[in-house]
């Protein structure tokens, strides 16, 4: 069995403003990797990288495992649609999925679809999976000077 651990979403749209999204990618190497494209009031990609522990990986890899993301099915979830998409590709071990879905706004979204319970799995996943990485790209590139 491999040990291999890497992992990535994606959450974006096509609009008015052009394509917008947020993608996160962890590494196996331990490289985070945040790219953020936003045309909002003509605002510029924002691309910033930082290698992270092994102990940061294994609690990712933790909270995808306690999650199990990988036993679920997205064949019952909503496709993605105009208000956009989201993606999940997660590589552990020798298990490797990809999950795609519309853009999820809320909780009552989550439980009206057809997989609830699936789907609300994923739906905190992604939360915390953006917590992390947001979390850690904050702690590196805005740290304050004594």
């Amino acid at each position: 069995m491999s040990d291999t651990f890497y992992l990535r979403y994606y959450v974006g749209h096509k609009g008015r403003h052009g394509h917008e999204f947020m993608e996160v990618e962890f590494r196996p190497d331990g490289k985070l990797r945040y790219a953020n494209n936003s045309r909002y009031k003509n605002d510029t990609m924002i691309r910033k990288e930082v290698y992270v522990s092994q102990t940061v990986l294994d609690e990712l890899r933790r909270i995808v495992e306690d999650s199990e993301i990988i036993q679920e099915d997205d064949s019952n979830w909503p496709e993605p649609d105009e208000q956009g998409r989201q993606e999940l590709e997660i590589v552990q071990g020798d298990d490797h999925v990809s999950f795609a879905t519309t853009k999820l706004g809320s909780m009552v979204q989550v439980q009206s679809s057809k997989d609830p319970e699936g789907l609300k799995n994923f739906y905190h996943l992604v939360q915390d999976v953006k917590c992390m990485a947001l979390t850690l790209i904050n702690a590196h590139f805005k740290v304050q000077p004594i």
